[in-house]
Order: structure tokens, then sequence, then C-alpha cells
């Protein structure tokens, strides 16, 4: 599933305002800053902090580095 493109441009992390990385794939965003993943469920983003899942070191690691190898930008201000 994809998102809007117009969508990523501006969607940001509802807690610290800043800007997500889209796995496409996973169907997921996450803000790596605060180790935060949210769901994005039948195409919505699901951006309520209490519904969001916290990333442990190894799962953060994984991440980080599968952004980088797939070339996946912040949605904003990269």
């Amino acid at each position: 599933m994809t998102l809007d493109p117009k969508l990523l441009e501006i969607l940001a992390c509802p807690e610290d305002k800043g800007p997500l990385l889209w796995f496409a794939g996973a169907e997921v965003l996450y803000n790596p800053r605060l180790r935060r993943l949210y769901e994005v469920r039948d195409g919505i983003p699901v951006m309520l902090i209490d519904e969001a899942k916290h990333v442990d070191d190894d799962e953060h690691l994984r991440l980080t580095l599968m952004a980088d190898a797939e070339g996946i930008r912040p949605t904003f201000g990269d």
C-alpha cells in the first residue's frame, strides 16, 4: 500500500512534530528520535500517541539499517 505523496510531505509525529520514516511494505511510520512506531490501517495513518508502539534497541537498529539500505527518507525536512 502507498500513502499519498502529498500527505507524506506534511505528515509529522504528533508528539515532537518531527518527520517520520514511511515503511510501505510494513505499513508503518517510524519516529527514530522517540523510537515510536505508528501503524497505517486500511491506508489511514493512526497518529495517536496512545496507540503508538515503543521500539526496543534491536528493532530500532533494524529499522534504521533498513531505511538506509532502502533509501527511505524522512517525510519532510531532509
